[in-house]
């Protein structure tokens, strides 16, 4: 069974007088493992669907089951438990509190769940250490680069030991340098750990090196392609 299954969604948003279809029976799913990118001009309803499969948004019409279930058919506690165990989401602007150090932002996920103080340390410093950021656990996000900040933000994606880690837009401010070494980090990732990733991206930079890409124009799936494993382009 698929983690996640869209099935004809449709996302209608109301901007005055006029209803605006963000998705128009959009049909996907994902399964354990995959890597996969949803691209697409500003405005085809990438993000629009990156929110609703995390649940952090409802569909206008059709479905998003995780599992099985259907999204609609839970409450918001229901939901919030869901996304919970279920995801980690990693944002193109890193969303870091500048006032908390590495271990600290990395540490905010766990505060919402039933997680000892030691279990809560055991996990942060393995996903500290998972991206590479062990001897900067103590510095404050101000102190690092743009590249290290978005690591700091996959590790908090991390922590909570999600089955499905969604990236909206993760290499698009980064250098070239740092972009392929957060691609590397999230392959290896991806293959070593079982992690899997859907991206929204328009960064050709993360499209040569995804297996699956899908792409959406006006709302709806313009094509669906699987592609061999991409070597990293530098």
């Amino acid at each position: 069974m698929p983690i996640v299954e869209a099935i004809s969604v449709t996302k209608t948003y109301q901007l005055g007088d006029t209803a605006v279809n963000a998705l128009d029976g959009v049909d996907l799913a994902i399964a354990k493992g995959d890597f996969l990118a949803l691209t697409g001009p500003s405005g085809s309803g990438k993000t629009t669907l990156l929110n609703l499969i995390g649940c952090l948004d409802l569909p206008t019409m059709g479905e998003v089951r995780i599992d099985g279930t259907s999204t609609a058919a839970l409450g918001e506690a229901a939901l919030d438990q869901l996304r919970g165990r279920t995801f980690g989401m990693i944002f193109q602007s890193f969303n870091l509190i500048p006032v908390l150090n590495v271990h600290e932002n990395v540490a905010l996920p766990l505060h919402l769940h039933d997680v000892s103080a030691d279990e809560r340390r055991a996990r942060v410093t393995r996903a500290i250490a998972a991206v590479g950021l062990a001897p900067f656990a103590a510095s404050l996000p101000d102190h690092l680069s743009g590249g290290q900040r978005q690591r700091v933000a996959i590790a908090r994606a991390l922590v909570t030991e999600p089955r499905l880690i969604l990236a909206d837009e993760p290499t698009a401010s980064l250098d070239s340098a740092n972009a392929f070494s957060l691609i590397e980090l999230l392959q290896t990732l991806n293959r070593d750990n079982g992690v899997t990733f859907v991206f929204s991206t328009h960064d050709d930079r993360l499209l040569r090196n995804v297996r699956d890409v899908v792409t959406l124009r006006d709302g709806r799936v313009q094509a669906a392609r699987r592609l061999p494993e991409g070597e990293l382009v530098s």
